[in-house]
């Protein structure tokens, strides 16, 4: 395709998916030399990089909110999306138009030659052509897969942030904490902060950060958190010159608290003294599809909400818990292969009354049928209605069974997440 060809978004993303014959090729090489073709300046912008294993989004979303509350322009990257590819990349709160992605796919292709380039690898040169044009105040850009050889990590950070560091993608960073916590790492900077919201954080991220002079800001050591049982919690964090700051008696929020945390102790490194109440109400207002995302259908309750892996499971077991029904809790669950999906249902076992199990049809999705192996493996009740082919099929057949004070929660993938949208006619 030549720059001369005018194509639609959809036209640019077809073309796009079929470029590259795999689906992620880790290594910095191929794109930075396009990335450098491009001539792109971000010098107008202060860079965040978000990377771990779970809380990314929750953070992105939870800091966008606070510092476009406070006055400044902020430009999102995010993936995947759920029902738009615009959804990926938002100034202002809001997706971008078709016509910048089309205009930074353009771009691309001219400067690329004959270099072949990855999905992702696309998605992270279009938000930052389009940041480079719009000039937003700060940058945050969530790190795709690992961090140390993730397309984000052309970039350097003025500032970076991993939250956790857990066992998942195992293919492609290895299959221990170590391992996985010093390809986390590489996103860290020379000279500049960095953050990790993991309370038990890897020795070889700790290494790497002292190895190349990062100044690290820890949770348990520099910052952290108290929760308490009426849903408040406190914080407790130091100043960029090291001083203590406190916020007590913070309001209950939607999004994790422990990534909250991380985004009041970045507050402090970018100098922003916020007042308490308008802090306070930024948090509560932050939101994130697919993140216990409520939904009311039907005169029903929904829950929808990715957890696609032990950690994520475990911490929708305990906001269900905290907001207990005296109906049953119903889960659609559907995954994708390689997950731990042997993990992820022993974890949300004692909060399903009952199942309902989805086929993802999808590279790597996993049958309802294996699915229905593994709770039977676990002595888990399984009868003819367990399986479903779709999300839509789970949902159309519990509508005579739900019961008044019933709630369905969705979770297992970002595709299940994306299906449910569909089909509660969430879209756009």
């Amino acid at each position: 395709m030549t720059v001369s060809e005018k194509r639609t978004l959809a036209q640019w993303l077809n073309w796009i998916e079929q470029c590259h014959p795999n689906e992620i090729e880790l290594g910095l090489e191929r794109l930075s030399q396009v990335y450098r073709n491009m001539s792109l300046d971000l010098s107008a912008s202060r860079k965040i990089i978000i990377g771990g294993t779970n809380g990314k989004g929750s953070t992105v979303a939870l800091l966008d909110q606070v510092l476009r509350d406070a006055g400044l322009s902020v430009g999102c990257f995010t993936s995947p999306h759920f029902l738009r590819y615009n959804e990926r990349i938002k100034l202002a709160g809001q997706p971008v138009q078709d016509e910048l992605l089309v205009q930074a796919f353009e771009a691309i292709d001219l400067a690329r030659g004959d270099i072949r380039l990855t999905y992702f690898e696309y998605n992270t040169l279009a938000a930052l052509y389009i940041f480079a044009q719009q000039r937003p105040d700060v940058l945050l850009l969530e790190v795709g897969l690992g961090g140390r050889l993730d397309a984000v990590n052309i970039i350097d950070a003025d500032l970076a942030i991993v939250t956790t560091v857990a066992i998942d993608h195992i293919d492609w960073l290895g299959d221990d904490r170590e391992q996985i916590g010093y390809e986390k790492a590489g996103i860290f900077r020379a000279g500049m902060p960095a953050l990790c919201g993991d309370p038990e954080p890897p020795q070889k991220l700790l290494d790497y950060a002292d190895e190349i002079g990062t100044q690290l800001y820890c949770r348990g050591r520099d910052f952290d958190l108290a929760e308490f049982e009426n849903g408040s919690w406190s914080w407790q964090g130091i100043t960029g010159t090291g001083q203590p700051v406190t916020h007590a008696e913070l309001p209950d929020i939607n999004l994790p608290k422990a990534n909250a945390a991380v985004v009041l102790q970045v507050l402090q490194l970018l100098k922003l003294e916020l007042a308490e109440q308008p802090l306070a109400a930024s948090l509560v207002a932050a939101g994130l599809t697919g993140r216990m995302q409520r939904i009311r259908h039907l005169n029903h309750d929904y829950i929808l909400d990715v957890a696609h892996n032990p950690e994520a499971a475990g911490y929708l077991v305990k906001r269900l818990q905290q907001q207990p029904v005296s109906g049953r809790n119903i889960l659609i669950l559907g995954m994708l292969a390689d997950k731990d999906i042997e993990q992820v249902v022993s974890i949300l076992a004692p909060v399903v009354d009952l199942w309902r199990l989805v086929t993802l049809d999808v590279p790597r999705g996993q049958s309802a049928g294996q699915l229905a192996l593994l709770l039977k493996q676990q002595a888990i009740a399984v009868d003819s209605q367990t399986t479903c082919g779709t999300v839509q099929a789970a949902l159309n057949g519990l509508q005579s069974q739900l019961q008044p004070d019933d709630r369905v929660v969705i979770a297992g993938s970002f595709f299940t997440v994306s299906d449910a949208l569909t089909a509660l006619d969430m879209a756009d």
